[in-house]
């Protein structure tokens, strides 16, 4: 039982910060609170992605002279998730500015608040 715990912990890491990041997003009125919990969505999603790439005993895919049949970890995901990261920040900044927006606008970042002004 333990051993299936230790084996699979990435993946729980990666539920947790998932429902973290989810229950933020649908629960919380607040603009900056659903920006973090987007945010940690997103990195949950990119665990996932990482330690799927990785190969048991495997190494950094840098070819050195002198070994031969080495394995080596799928460099793929990494790259991938770099590129995510940098539109994530990207996202998340203009998720900032749009907030900063509606702060000026609306004076609250409180989604309630927001759709009571709406309303009137």
């Amino acid at each position: 039982m333990d051993l299936l715990v230790l084996d699979l912990f990435h993946y729980w890491v990666f539920a947790v910060l998932l429902m973290i990041g989810f229950y933020a997003v649908i629960a919380k009125s607040n603009l900056i609170k659903k920006l973090i919990g987007l945010s940690i969505f997103q990195a949950a999603v990119f665990l996932l992605y990482i330690t799927m790439g990785k190969v048991e005993g495997g190494t950094a895919p840098i070819i050195q002279a002198g070994i031969d049949n080495a394995v080596f970890s799928n460099p793929l995901p990494q790259v991938l998730i770099l590129t995510a990261i940098v539109v994530g920040i990207s996202t998340t900044a203009l998720g900032l500015g749009i907030v900063v927006r509606i702060k000026e606008e609306y004076g609250s970042i409180e989604e309630h608040d927001i759709q009571e002004i709406d309303r009137r």
